[in-house]
């Protein structure tokens, strides 16, 4: 199940990091438009709002499973292995996960609102997946709850993970 999950964050944190390459893009092009040639493209300046939350919502897993998340560390980074460990546990099941959860719980009637109605863009020439833009919101909670899990259980067994500190071979 670990490697599953973690397979998965990876393969859609990969795949979002295109979402940057693309938002640059679009960027490029709707700066061009507007000063270039006096046009702006309400499509591709939505795109470039689309892509920003694509690459945190998306690859917000993927930067739990690295380690590489933000960390306030004043403490941590003195502490032993084993200390580390048991923090880093603590964090993900006491805080990752219930934060998720209700994020999750409060987005779905939101998200299913846009579903019942296929939300689209409010503005004329907009992108019409506003609803599918919202989803990203259950994708990110799901992911990052499921990478959470799958970190503490690598955690709790010892195992180590992507970035996450290895266990000790011996605690002195």
């Amino acid at each position: 199940m670990i490697g599953a999950v973690e397979a998965l964050n990876r393969g859609l944190g990969r795949g979002v990091a295109w979402a940057a390459l693309a938002m640059m893009l679009a960027q490029a092009f709707s700066v061009v438009a507007r000063y270039v040639f006096s046009d702006g493209v309400i499509a591709v300046q939505e795109a470039v709002v689309y892509g920003h939350a694509l690459l945190f919502l998306g690859g917000s897993a993927y930067v739990l499973q690295l380690n590489q998340h933000v960390r306030v560390d004043v403490f941590y980074a003195a502490y032993r292995p084993g200390l580390k460990r048991l923090v880093d546990l603590v964090a993900l099941v006491v805080f990752v996960v219930p934060v998720v959860v209700v994020i999750l719980w409060v987005s779905l009637p939101y998200i299913a609102r846009a579903w019942e109605s296929l939300e689209g863009s409010r503005q004329a020439g907009g992108i019409p997946g506003v609803f599918l833009l919202k989803t990203a919101i259950a994708v990110f909670a799901v992911s990052v709850a499921l990478q959470a899990l799958a970190t503490a259980l690598r955690l709790i067994r010892g195992q180590p993970a992507p970035g996450w500190n290895a266990p000790p071979a011996q605690e002195p």
